[in-house]
């Protein structure tokens, strides 16, 4: 058993990572929040703690509620659509099992933070340790110093929130990969006719460019007004990018770069076999701290 209390905090380090970036959608307020943790841990008085992982989830909770009220309010006057911090995922071998991987695959998908953006922070508490992590309500209601009844209502309002907020989207990692091939392609030729054989009639395009870079300032939608911006967009660039496929937030996703820096990240999502929903993350705020190899 881990005594060390450095030891223990870094057993614990992934997990408090994980809920604080579910929490917040933005992998550096979720370091933030995490170091804040490690800097009460270190310096508090724990001679009463008898677990240690739960007295640790606590502490990142309650910070990272605060940190969320804090950031909505800014997020208010954000210039264009806002979308989560892209992030590389990679289970790997400490999660062998396929059912538990798309669970946590689906927990850090761009669709789902973005309707979790719309909860309470109470509520996103909540929906983050039971959905995500399998908390039972009880250690919940502690971690939040709330009733059991009343972590048990705010489960049910969020996951209701959540169903009715979001679309349906099929998860074969190939098929998204696939499709985003063949439209990067298409895409690349001038093809219209193919871009929008990949396309579902009302597929959505989602922006997030903060201001600070070229792309779209509000939700673009129907496949023909897509298709061709992304003709244009394509002849536009030229030679000048290098495309690679990462794991990001869950699935496949296509990482543009110049000169070896991160321009932008394109991830679709698919239903019955076509392109429903399409993001661009351009705010070099948000891309700057993507680790690749």
């Amino acid at each position: 058993m881990l005594t060390d209390p450095t030891d223990l905090f870094e057993e614990h380090r992934a997990m408090l990572t994980g809920v604080a970036y579910r929490m917040l959608g933005r992998a550096a307020d979720a370091e933030d929040v995490v170091q804040e943790a490690w800097l009460r841990w270190s310096s508090g008085d724990r001679a009463e703690v008898r677990e240690p992982r739960a007295y640790l989830v606590r502490i990142t909770t309650r910070l990272a509620i605060d940190r969320l009220r804090q950031v909505q309010s800014r997020r208010e006057s954000y210039v264009g659509p806002w979308l989560p911090e892209p992030i590389v995922t990679d289970f790997g071998p400490a999660v062998p099992d396929t059912a538990e991987r798309a669970l946590l695959a689906d927990s850090v998908s761009l669709a789902l933070l973005v309707v979790l953006e719309s909860l309470s922070p109470l509520e996103r508490a909540v929906f983050v340790l039971r959905e995500a992590f399998g908390f039972p309500f009880a250690e919940i209601a502690t971690t939040l110093d709330r009733s059991e009844s009343a972590v048990r209502q705010l489960a049910a309002r969020a996951r209701k929130h959540v169903d009715e907020g979001r679309p349906r989207y099929d998860v074969d990692p190939a098929q998204r990969r696939d499709l985003t091939e063949r439209f990067l392609a298409a895409a690349a030729n001038g093809d219209l006719e193919g871009l929008l054989a990949l396309l579902a009639p009302d597929v959505r395009l989602v922006g997030d460019s903060g201001g600070k870079a070229k792309a779209p300032l509000r939700i673009m939608e129907t496949a023909d007004k897509i298709g061709r911006f992304m003709v244009a967009v394509a002849q536009g660039a030229g030679a000048a990018f290098d495309f690679r496929f990462e794991e990001i937030n869950g699935g496949p996703a296509l990482v543009a770069l110049v000169d070896g820096k991160v321009d932008a990240v394109y991830q679709v999502d698919v239903r019955d076999g076509r392109i429903a929903c399409m993001y661009i993350l351009r705010n070099p705020d948000k891309l700057q701290s993507l680790a690749l190899d």
